[in-house]
């Protein structure tokens, strides 16, 4: 069992041991528990075993038998969170619902009650404030120092805020949740407890999510919500101010600029586009306009171009902006985008995160105060990952380190088998030399991502059959998951413009992009070749 506070800047959980033994936990004297049980040794006074929490005289938490001795029971599925302070008393409605329950039920003959209470000041009798008993401050995932091991265990190997012993992450599919008391919604309201109260505000499964992703990232939060494009618009709608301004890249997911070339302008925000490698564009956006907010994707969609996330980020700061990186294409092993200076990173988590084609999420990652705005306009406009959704995209990070590493590899060597095969005319990679941005992706990325765009020597007909006469990937949107994808962007994303209006975005009838999956080397090698061969 875990039970967590939270503060404005950070999410603590530390874990509660269950007990199997009816006798573990001595009884107050009294007939009912009154929420003064202390100690004056310092000692825990129920062994040394159990972490004791010590909660206010009217937060009383109850816990039987039955619960306690079978951990994975979902029934105890709202875990209840507290931190109060000393400068924040209950009001007058709390202090008459607290009155009118003094009188609390009797303890059930049989069954054990786990008390947690305590004071900050020992001398005191004013119990408003919870307090971690013989706790060090350690980051308690220290162990973990690699990517991959913290993609697997962490939100879960030290503590959730669901009662199991489950290996796995439990999916708790419920819409709401209840409060035992009304003095426990009281506290909850005027924040001197933490809880979950509504579904579309969040979920004990989503919520194991977001901390494996703020890990991850080196983040202080993290919101998820129901797709990539839902991440974007919703984050814009927080953080650009009506009549504000956006800077943005010419090469980026079309959807995306749909939103804030048709969609925005009705709020009176207004937009530059700038090409990724143009830092004086920038700088003379930033000059001429109040700029809000500087969003692109690095590497981009589909040209795979590289944005100077450090070099961005310095002269957006300087300026009061914020930089927002999508970084869908490269994954959180393969750039870190915060610890570069960006001040949210996004992810469309229906790719790499995912990985298995099956799931539809996004997410985004930074500071709380930040994510805290985008978090609040979520909870208007809804958009909310469903938790069997976030409990797939659990399970696919899991296999993140190994995918990832996978694709980037064959990414790689399959660039520059393209780049060097008579057919093709031009390769987009960012781990080739011949690509403009090559230098910095060096710099600021480990890896170069599993997808690669390349012109065939041909007509749209020609490309149109090469792509037919690949037998492994198959024809669809999307990218990062264990099986090959492969589209033409002219016919996939583009096909309502005419020609000419594709070729102003350079969507040229000859490029396809590739999404190698996690398939042989070998296998996609033959693949490519043989269908190289029938053009």
């Amino acid at each position: 069992m875990s039970i967590s506070t939270t503060s404005a800047s950070s999410r603590v959980s530390l874990p509660f041991k269950c007990r199997s033994n009816s006798g573990a936990i001595p009884r107050p004297d009294h007939p009912r528990i009154s929420g003064n049980v202390r100690t004056t040794s310092g000692k825990r006074p129920y062994g040394n075993s159990s972490l004791i929490l010590r909660f206010p005289p009217n937060f009383v938490r109850q816990l039987s038998n039955k619960a306690r001795r079978n951990c994975s029971n979902i029934g105890v599925a709202q875990i209840v969170a507290a931190s109060w302070s000393n400068n924040q008393p209950p009001s007058p409605a709390a202090a008459a619902v607290d009155a009118a329950s003094a009188v609390s039920a009797p303890i059930a003959a049989g069954e054990d009650v786990v008390v947690v209470n305590n004071n900050i000041n020992n001398d005191s009798n004013d119990s408003s404030f919870v307090q971690f008993e013989d706790v060090e401050n350690v980051d308690k995932l220290s162990f973990l120092n690699g990517a991959g091991s913290v993609a697997i265990h962490a939100g879960e190997r030290l503590g959730r805020g669901i009662v199991t012993d489950a290996i796995t992450t439990p999916v708790v599919n419920t819409s709401a949740y209840f409060f035992k008391k009304t003095i426990d919604l009281i506290d909850f309201k005027e924040k001197r407890s933490i809880s979950f109260e509504y579904g579309r505000y969040g979920n004990p499964t989503t919520e194991v999510l977001e901390n494996k992703i703020s890990k991850l990232e080196g983040a202080e939060s993290t919101l998820l919500l129901a797709s990539g494009m839902c991440a974007s618009t919703v984050m814009m709608l927080a953080l650009v101010p009506a009549g504000g301004h956006i800077v943005t890249t010419t090469d980026c997911y079309r959807k995306t600029r749909i939103f804030i070339e048709t969609f925005l302008p009705k709020m009176g925000i207004t937009a530059s586009v700038v090409d990724p490698a143009d830092i004086a564009g920038l700088e003379s956006a930033l000059n001429n306009h109040k700029v809000s907010l500087f969003f692109t994707e690095s590497p981009t969609n589909p040209f795979l171009r590289c944005v100077d996330i450090e070099l961005v980020s310095k002269l957006c700061h300087a300026k009061g902006a914020v930089v927002c990186i999508d970084g869908t294409f490269a994954t959180p092993l393969n750039q870190k985008a915060l610890a570069l200076g960006a001040d949210i990173i996004l992810h469309s988590a229906t790719k790499y995160l995912g990985g298995h084609n099956d799931v539809l999420g996004g997410c985004i990652s930074g500071s709380t105060e930040i994510i805290s705005q985008v978090r609040n306009m979520h909870h208007v406009l809804g958009g909310t990952l469903n938790p069997n959704a976030a409990y797939l995209i659990i399970r696919g990070m899991k296999t993140l380190k190994l995918r990832v590493q996978q694709q980037n590899s064959t990414a790689q060597r399959m660039a520059e088998l393209l780049e060097a095969h008579p057919k093709v005319k031009r390769v987009y990679y960012p781990g080739l030399k011949s690509h403009p941005e090559h230098e910095l992706a060096k710099k600021q990325m480990t890896g170069f991502g599993g997808v690669v765009s390349f012109e065939v020597d041909g007509d749209i007909t020609t490309t149109i059959k090469f792509v037919d006469s690949l037998k492994i990937p198959y024809i669809a949107p999307s990218f990062g998951g264990c099986e090959s994808i492969v589209d033409q962007p002219a016919i996939m994303s583009y096909w309502d413009l005419s020609q000419a209006e594709r070729a102003k975005y350079g969507i040229l009838d000859n490029l396809v992009r590739f999404s190698f999956g996690v398939e042989d080397y070998e296998d996609l090698e033959a693949d490519v070749l043989q269908a190289l061969e029938a053009i």
